[in-house]
């Protein structure tokens, strides 16, 4: 049998006082709406205190001529498990499309990580390369990136090929010195 209640409206529920009195009044009997509806222990709670919070948000629009402070909660508490129960409902759906679909093979993983170690020395090889001085760099560009010989590379910059060939020494040289570098690619044209 129900405890009489005050159904008068709910208290000024932006006080500490207010909320306690209408929680204290009215929470046996939204846990009981809860759990007739949930069998989870923690769920019922998690949802019983979702249910005040959202009174708390909605209590400027409770109309005490529209009927009792608990039929208003009770409104309040229905939409709030629906509103779980819909998200439980997105939630299987999700997992049921998930489910069955190949995920990630072990070579398809070896891939990713060859991947990501390449493009990562590939950084760093460019934050080397970025480090040179400019007519290092460039004889370097012309050269390796470019595929000029020596004597192309002389010709386009208007210096010796002797110049070239120092500063090539000079680019690779300090490549070399801050860490490992494809020789292959460094050793075009030699």
């Amino acid at each position: 049998m129900r405890s009489p209640r005050h159904e008068t409206g709910p208290p000024d529920l932006t006080t500490h006082e207010g909320f306690g009195a209408f929680y204290e009044e009215h929470v046996d009997a939204v846990l009981g709406f809860v759990t007739r509806r949930v069998a989870d222990p923690h769920l019922a709670a998690d949802l019983t205190a979702d249910i005040f919070l959202a009174a708390m948000g909605s209590a400027g629009g409770y109309r005490r001529h529209r009927g009792a402070p608990v039929a208003w909660l009770f409104g309040i508490a229905r939409n709030v498990l629906a509103g779980h129960a819909r998200g439980k409902a997105r939630e299987s759906g999700a997992l049921a499309r998930l489910s069955g679909r190949r995920l990630l093979e072990d070579e398809d993983v070896a891939a990713l990580e060859e991947r990501i170690d390449a493009q990562r020395a590939y950084r760093d090889l460019a934050e080397r390369h970025a480090a040179l001085s400019d007519p290092l760099r460039t004889v370097l560009d012309l050269v390796v990136v470019d595929e000029l010989t020596p004597a192309e590379a002389a010709q386009a910059l208007g210096i010796t090929r002797a110049t070239v060939r120092v500063r090539l020494h000079r680019a690779r040289r300090a490549l070399r010195a801050s860490g490992p570098v494809s020789e292959s690619r460094l050793e075009v044209a030699r």
